[in-house]
């Protein structure tokens, strides 16, 4: 009987993401098989189908795929799967929700080695201020950066609650202590990036969040700033989206921006699934997996 690379894609949602799909069968999976609106309770059931189903030592060709857009609930879903393996079975375990975990680990990946080429700077106790922080992106590029030792601050559009009910979470979930701040009216954003080094922009797509005027009167204070938007207008004004460590105009800070940290995404998770396909022993991974092999592909 021929063994088979076979990826089971779940969702809560109603669609499982078309990247995705293409993404893992590109990367050399023989079927992709979608599960849409899985909720948190049936993973178990679904994870040891997924394993009984298959001799012990074909594990690492099964994979287990949690999408969605919901940073805190794929994590959670990951450890569902995680606690529904019967050893010696297992499979692959992996999460991205709606690209965050390869897109965050891009971004800060990025933003890494532009500090430490042109500014002789490391994410340790950098202080990194994040926009658009509630959400999945800016969600999981705090935590990165955190265990990674910099001093970071979240930053609300719409007052402090969410932001502070987000640095919680963190912490109780990861042990990392995180900021938060709001950063609704100019003033506010002024007084963010006075005490930044880095801003990274993690908004809805098409919100500007910070204009050049802002970055300009930050003077030489800021050393980067990244923007994961790739749709007019950018987060961040003054950051082309092709930029990777070019100046911004009228300030000292270097620019990173969507489709330069969205190169490195898309290795990013592509990799990952080849590293689950080429996998002796079935692999659980998430964002900090992510992290570690965007880091090598940063250019």
């Amino acid at each position: 009987m021929a063994q088979k690379n076979i990826l089971h894609m779940l969702t809560p949602h109603k669609h499982v993401s078309p990247f995705d799909v293409n993404m893992a069968l590109d990367a050399g999976y023989d079927a992709v098989v979608p599960y849409e609106a899985v909720t948190l309770e049936e993973v178990a059931d679904l994870v040891q189908d997924v394993i009984f189903s298959r001799p012990p030592h074909w594990g690492a060709s099964s994979g287990v795929f949690f999408g969605g857009d919901d940073a805190v609930l794929a994590l959670d879903m990951i450890e569902a799967a995680k606690n529904a393996l019967v050893p010696p079975f297992g499979t692959n375990i992996f999460a991205d929700p709606a690209g965050s975990f390869t897109t965050a680990a891009a971004m800060v990946a990025c933003v890494e080695k532009v500090l430490k080429e042109k500014k002789a700077r490391a994410l340790k106790d950098v202080r990194i201020a994040i926009f658009g922080a509630t959400g999945v992106v800016g969600y999981c590029a705090a935590v990165i950066a955190a265990l990674e030792g910099a001093e970071v601050t979240l930053v609300g559009h719409s007052g402090v609650a969410r932001v502070k009910a987000r640095a919680d979470e963190m912490k109780q979930r990861f042990g990392v202590d995180v900021a938060s701040v709001n950063g609704a009216t100019d003033e506010e954003k002024k007084a963010v990036l006075e005490g930044a080094d880095v801003v990274l922009a993690a908004a809805k797509a098409g919100v500007r969040v910070l204009t050049a005027a802002l970055l300009q009167e930050a003077g030489g204070k800021l050393l980067a700033a990244a923007d994961v938007n790739a749709v007019p207008p950018s987060g961040i004004e003054g950051i082309d989206v092709f930029d990777n460590g070019k100046e911004i105009a009228g300030t000292s800070a270097l620019g990173v921006g969507a489709l330069a940290i969205g190169n490195v995404k898309y290795q990013t998770e592509s990799g990952l699934f080849k590293r689950m396909i080429e996998a002796p022993e079935p692999l659980a991974l998430d964002f900090r997996d992510a992290f570690a092999l965007a880091r090598t592909l940063a250019p």
